[in-house]
């Protein structure tokens, strides 16, 4: 009779599973796309916004990057609170004051306002992605979550692919439209839709498995108990003050800097890349770096699959690491041959983007409760702070000696120093079980 009760209980979750998967990640996806686009459009904005305001590549890099602190000093409270408030509560108030901070950006005139506004972003912004980390642990499990990340961490490449060619058509076709220039434009356009998703945050997203009417009460009582019964685990960390001392906390924060450090690389100077490596026009500029983040959806979709099929995370995240760094290496030694150099980028996108889905089952792994909305959320803030260095880095590198080089190969020894990490350290999460079913 148990056996039975528990095989129903199984098919109920599974079933969940699948119902939350086409649920919930589609709609994430569409959100961190906006939260994307609005974050990195500068890097489209550039291409005419420096010689319209007289802002130098210093001063980009530095706005570009500030983000990051305002991200990191209010990301730990925002997950906070959500874990107390809710998800649908906490997301729908970080889109919709990004989306009304990003429509702002077009009023930009010193360099005081950029840097502000910058901020602002960030401190708005805060908690979306990590707050989406925390919440898919309120609804899949361990085995789930490196597939279930890859899924909604696509969102990363989405946004590549479709935010260059939108971003490249707004520059070329909206320039001079009452009176606005076509940076004002884009940030005005792609602003708005978040303000509009916000709103519908409130009437979509369920809290948790008990609160969604497309669940039956017995499936969302399944996947419940499934889940309550990992949590208590011993083998995990539930208070937050002392998830602050555990050594693999710290160790994934390091971790996740030299990951982000790529990211941001990718995100804010593809533009100004392809550009330096010899193609023109606004809009073929947006149209070729949608290839990159292409080819890296594919590779963060496969990695994140193949390793909740065998059940390894480490490995798997320590040779994405590796390929981005050689990737960003050859980047910089290839400027100046177009094809070889769009080839080497393509790559380190592959490396970077598959590293992400993989990380993040590692710290899910040995946090729970409390002290997983907390850790995961120092993990990412601090982690973020790549998102600082790493631009202003190659902004002065291309200040300085005229190109991205140098600066794309101090990016490149953040990926190593991971890769390193990664490959000699003993175990940061342990495996989950394969399971071999995919998600529906």
């Amino acid at each position: 009779m148990t056996s039975e009760n528990g095989g129903g209980d199984i098919a109920l979750a599974q079933e969940g599973y699948s119902r939350a998967a086409w649920r919930l990640i589609p709609f994430l996806v569409f959100l961190f796309v906006l939260a994307w686009i609005d974050r990195v459009n500068v890097g489209f904005a550039k291409l005419q916004m420096l010689s319209d305001l007289k802002f130098s590549e210093a001063v980009y890099g530095l706005g570009a990057g500030i983000f990051f602190i305002g991200y990191f000093l209010f990301e730990v409270p925002s997950n906070l609170l959500l874990e107390k408030i809710g998800a649908k509560r906490t997301l729908a108030r970080i889109t919709i004051l990004w989306g009304l901070t990003s429509v702002a950006m077009a009023w930009v005139q010193s360099e005081w306002t950029f840097y502000i506004l910058r901020f602002l972003l960030g401190v708005f912004e805060a908690g979306f992605f990590p707050g989406v980390v925390l919440y898919l642990t309120y609804w899949f499990p361990a085995e789930r979550r490196s597939r279930i990340n890859g899924l909604f961490m696509t969102s990363f490449a989405i946004a590549g692919v479709i935010g260059g060619p939108l971003a490249g058509w707004i520059m070329s076709a909206m320039g001079g439209v009452w009176g606005h220039a076509n940076w004002q434009w884009l940030f005005i356009v792609e602003g708005i839709p978040s303000v509009l998703a916000g709103i519908v945050v409130l009437a979509y997203l369920p809290d948790r498995p008990k609160d969604a009417a497309w669940l039956t009460p017995a499936m969302a009582g399944a996947m419940t108990a499934r889940l309550q019964g990992e949590a208590a685990s011993h083998a995990k960390e539930h208070n937050f003050k002392a998830a602050l001392t555990n050594s693999k906390v710290w160790l994934c924060t390091l971790l996740y800097f030299c990951i982000v450090s790529g990211n941001a690389t990718i995100a804010f100077w593809t533009p100004s890349i392809i550009k330096e490596i010899g193609v023109q026009g606004n809009f073929t500029i947006g149209l070729v770096a949608a290839i990159p983040f292409i080819a890296g959806t594919a590779a963060m979709l496969w990695n994140g699959n193949h390793s909740d099929r065998t059940g390894e995370v480490r490995l798997h995240c320590g040779i994405a690491t590796l390929i981005a760094a050689i990737g960003l290496v050859a980047t910089g030694a290839l400027i100046g041959h177009a094809a070889a150099a769009l080839i080497a980028l393509t790559v380190a996108a592959v490396g970077i983007l598959a590293a992400f889905p993989v990380f993040w089952a590692m710290p899910q792994t040995f946090l729970a409760g409390t002290a997983a909305a907390g850790g995961i959320a120092v993990i990412n803030s601090v982690g973020n702070l790549a998102g600082f260095v790493a631009p202003y880095t190659i902004g002065l590198s291309t200040q300085i000696t005229g190109s991205a080089t140098s600066g794309l190969y101090v990016v490149a020894c953040f990926e190593l120093l991971a890769a390193i990490l990664l490959f000699s350290v003993g175990k940061i999460a342990a495996p989950a079980a394969p399971v071999p079913a995919p998600v529906r």
